[in-house]
């Protein structure tokens, strides 16, 4: 949600706090504010909107010492004096806040007694003041100050904050929300971010702060970590990071997402490359092998995800089934981790965020592990919260997803889920080994279809033109392609702000049909495997009621480009592996709609990339 930058050395901080920010715009944000230290006076800049507003409202530039922030609105609305960073009521402390603090009205209530006043609507300005009030009773230092007051709030934060009495230091911490440190050279200088994208080109050294602990900035010193809860000192894991600069850059494209969308035959091929061992008809995934005993023992599998990964694990659920033969259930993380689930030892749940930082996906998978299942995590970004919590998982090897609209999250995580049930079936039994060795050759070629698919990208173009104003969308599928109208769906949503279903196309006589006029656009996946003669049927009844059908077709189709106002034709496969194909035309179309009516594709309104408050 909310994105978090700083920095502490010996540059001037202004261009990497600013830097830092248009970085983490993708994160969604309604509001924009910085701070800079020079040694004798912070200056601070905040307002309502974007970056770039705040870059005309900044005066003084001086400083080594800074913190910034994006801020996506939950306590008070967008504005000047909501955003932060905030002050405390004496000036001398400084806190940027990713998060919500639940019981902040009763704590601001008790500091109104003692004489607080507060500017703002926000709990973060309640926590900096509750921090000033602990070092005042206490007489203890700034990182003692936040530990102790950290144990006194409920809820989720990342912050980060400094006193300008000592501006050699910045004290960090998380709790639900992700926050990572990057480490200079000789530690003459530390960055701090909500992710690793705003420092990649000054250090490739980070520590990211597990939940519950806390980090003391100095420059020159080790970075010191402790539990908030305990005390206890915690070791400083610098990892090596793997993105580079370009892949956090757009290319040459117009927006994230079509970039993101064109780059998903290499993520997809690096998703499986030193996995899919075609020649030696093997499946090689440490997270599998190691825990093999409690794939094949398993009663059941429970995928909670949230959004596109949500769809993602619905997909997972057709093909595991008829892989592996293990039941599965999809869940909603949002929904899961609020009720009372019946969970065993002998269940596996698989927990799916292209970040590793969704909240509910994250909260699911701790409830999973106190109930004794087996975690399995499936998530993009390396040393996330999700990928450290679980017990076992696999990466996606995506890249960085800039683009709030997840694109390539989706197939890949289609494709490790995919690699998964093929092993698991062949461990089982379930599957022969010349179909196993087909479906292996059939999945290598996917990247290459893909290619060859995103030349429809002018035609879809063509198409999108005819729809750009209209107010509702129906997407139809069956089986392995009911989820991926549901994606289909959801990618309009999001980016175009047209109002957009999916159903499961026999689903369409239920309800939907008295929705169907000559004014209302029915995208249609018509694959020819996979009840083709249904889907057929379900285009003839909305062209008997004047519906505008758009269908996905397999190349060669004759029957539907008879029915059909507009066509688009996607290569031949295998019906399990379809939805990594029939998904690249339906993300360009909700694309070309939404550039055409002039929305920020890449930063759609009212959304965040990554969710990680409820």
């Amino acid at each position: 949600m909310c994105g978090i930058t700083g920095y502490i050395g010996y540059r001037d901080a202004y261009p990497i706090i600013i830097n830092g920010l248009q970085r983490l715009e993708y994160r969604g944000y309604d509001s924009a504010g910085l701070v800079l230290y020079d040694g004798t006076q912070i200056n601070l800049a905040k307002t309502k909107g974007k970056v770039s507003d705040l870059v005309e409202k900044v005066s003084k530039k001086e400083g080594n010492l800074g913190i910034g922030h994006t801020r996506w609105a939950t306590h008070g609305i967008p504005n000047d004096v909501n955003s932060h960073p905030h002050t405390s009521q004496s000036g001398n402390l400084v806190i940027v806040h990713n998060g919500i603090i639940e019981n902040y009205d009763t704590i601001k209530k008790e500091l109104i007694n003692r004489g607080y006043t507060f500017q703002s609507d926000t709990d973060t300005e309640v926590l900096v003041n509750l921090i000033e009030e602990v070092q005042k009773n206490n007489d203890v230092k700034l990182g003692k100050a936040v530990q102790i007051a950290l144990n006194e709030v409920v809820g989720a934060y990342a912050i980060a904050v400094f006193d300008k009495r000592k501006p050699n230091e910045i004290v960090v911490a998380r709790l639900g929300s992700p926050i990572a440190i990057g480490v200079g050279k000789d530690k003459k200088e530390f960055f701090i971010a909500s992710d690793a994208s705003p420092f990649i080109e000054y250090t490739k050294d980070a520590i990211y702060l597990d939940d519950e602990e806390m980090a003391i900035i100095r420059v020159g010193k080790d970075v010191k970590i402790r539990k908030i809860n305990d005390d206890s000192l915690v070791d400083a894991n610098i990892q090596e990071l793997q993105m580079n600069l370009e892949q956090i850059e757009k290319g040459g494209y117009e927006h994230f997402m079509l970039k993101e969308i064109y780059e998903q035959p290499r993520a997809i091929q690096d998703t499986y490359r030193g996995r899919l061992l075609r020649d030696e008809a093997i499946i090689k995934m440490a997270g599998v092998e190691d825990n093999m005993k409690k794939f094949l023992n398993a009663d059941r599998i429970i995928i909670v995800a949230c959004g596109t990964s949500w769809h993602a694990g619905l997909v997972a659920e057709y093909i595991f089934e008829e892989f592996s033969r293990i039941p599965v259930e999809v869940e909603y993380a949002s929904e899961f981790r609020y009720r009372n689930p019946i969970i065993t030892e002998k269940d596996i749940v698989i927990a799916i965020s292209q970040s590793g930082e969704t909240a509910d996906t994250l909260a699911a998978v701790k409830l999973a592990k106190e109930k004794g299942a087996f975690v399995f995590g499936v998530c993009n970004v390396v040393g996330s919260s999700i990928a450290r919590e679980t017990h076992a998982g696999a990466y996606t090897h995506a890249g960085p997803e800039i683009g709030v609209a997840s694109t390539k999250a989706f197939t890949t995580q289609i494709t490790v889920l995919s690699l998964m049930a093929l092993r698991l079936a062949r461990a089982k039994g379930t599957m022969s080994s010349s179909v196993f060795r087909m479906y292996l050759q059939e999945l290598e070629l996917i990247p290459q279809k893909v290619e060859q698919l995103l030349s429809v990208n002018e035609h879809v173009k063509e198409i999108s033109k005819k729809y750009l104003l209209s107010t509702n969308c129906l997407y139809l599928g069956r089986g392995y392609n009911f989820p991926v109208a549901l994606e289909g769906a959801l990618k309009l949503k999001e980016i175009s702000y047209i109002h957009a279903e999916g159903y499961p196309a026999a689903e369409m006589k239920h309800g939907p049909i008295a929705l169907i006029d000559d004014r209302m656009p029915v995208i249609v996946i018509a694959t020819s495997k996979g009840h083709y003669e249904k889907v057929v049927s379900n285009i003839q009844e909305i062209k008997s009621r004047k519906g505008k059908i758009i269908a996905i077709v397999t190349e060669g189709d004759t029957t539907v480009k008879e029915i059909a106002d507009h066509v688009i034709e996607i290569p031949d496969s295998e019906e399990a592996f379809s939805p990594l194909l029939t998904t690249i035309p339906l993300q360009l179309l909700s694309y070309h709609i939404a550039v055409m009516r002039n929305c920020n594709v890449d930063q759609p309104r009212n959304l965040a990339k990554s969710v990680t408050v409820e």
